[in-house]
């Protein structure tokens, strides 16, 4: 999906990125205000979707996100609660080897239209309370996360911004569908995801082993195109989007001068 858009400084960092990371992702976001919705063109029924409920936590300003930490928690419906402390950009080869070792560390090269990042993610299952409690302040925040990822948050954070210093962005609602069309033969993930003012955005994306990104990238575009997904549009992250979004409605409601804590 990204391949065709790419110069070749930017293929040549997409190189040095997969040689250390653990796999690929390759990703796009599509414009969903036409008709037939891109959800048509692909033959997915949102009806087989399944329903999520994110949360992200930083500051109304962003000083998390500005310091390249996410931190995310989830409800799934029929999975339960997960949540993750993720770090980007990153160099691969200088993480250390005792975060490389633990299973629930993953290290992954994101692709999309016009460039790659490399990002490490440190996930989890909350040991001492539900993500809806937390969010709800019947709970601590740092509740649901895992000693390891408070540990790798605290060593990645802003000095004096503990896990419970944080607001709650969210939530917002997304439909994850997934299937793998016969004449590409390779799973495609849908997400949608939906904004308390109405809009959304459609993410597309695939996985792939770190030898195969650009053949994989090339067969997922040309398929897409084939069937009529506009992939020329201007494209954002949908944790950027999201993010955004929140602190603007936190500022909005915290007024002036309040505090940003």
């Amino acid at each position: 999906m990204a391949y065709r858009a790419m110069d070749d400084e930017q293929v040549t960092h997409l190189l040095e990125l997969v040689k250390d990371a653990d796999s690929v992702e390759l990703k796009v976001t599509v414009s969903d205000s036409g008709r037939p919705s891109v959800l048509e063109r692909l033959d997915l029924d949102p009806l087989d979707a399944q329903i999520r409920q994110v949360y992200f936590f930083d500051t109304p300003d962003l000083d998390l996100d500005k310091a390249g930490v996410v931190v995310r928690a989830r409800r799934v419906q029929g999975k339960g609660d997960d949540t993750v402390v993720k770090l980007r950009p990153v160099v691969p080869d200088e993480l250390p080897p005792a975060l490389r070792r633990l299973p629930e560390f993953v290290v992954e090269v994101d692709t999309m239209p016009g460039g790659s990042m490399c990002s490490a993610s440190l996930k989890g299952v909350p040991p001492k309370a539900t993500v809806r409690d937390a969010v709800a302040g019947r709970a601590p925040q740092r509740h649901i996360f895992t000693k390891d990822q408070r540990e790798f948050y605290a060593a990645h954070a802003p000095e004096g911004m503990g896990l419970d210093d944080l607001r709650v962005l969210g939530p917002i609602h997304v439909l994850k569908l997934k299937y793998t069309p016969p004449e590409l033969a390779r799973k495609i993930v849908g997400e949608m995801w939906l904004y308390p003012d109405g809009s959304r955005i459609i993410e597309l994306s695939t996985k792939t082993s770190i030898t195969e990104p650009f053949q994989v990238a090339v067969e997922t575009r040309a398929f897409l195109s084939r069937k009529g997904v506009d992939l020329g549009g201007v494209q954002s992250t949908k944790t950027r989007t999201a993010l955004e979004f929140f602190a603007r409605e936190l500022k909005e409601a915290d007024g002036p001068g309040a505090n940003a804590g």
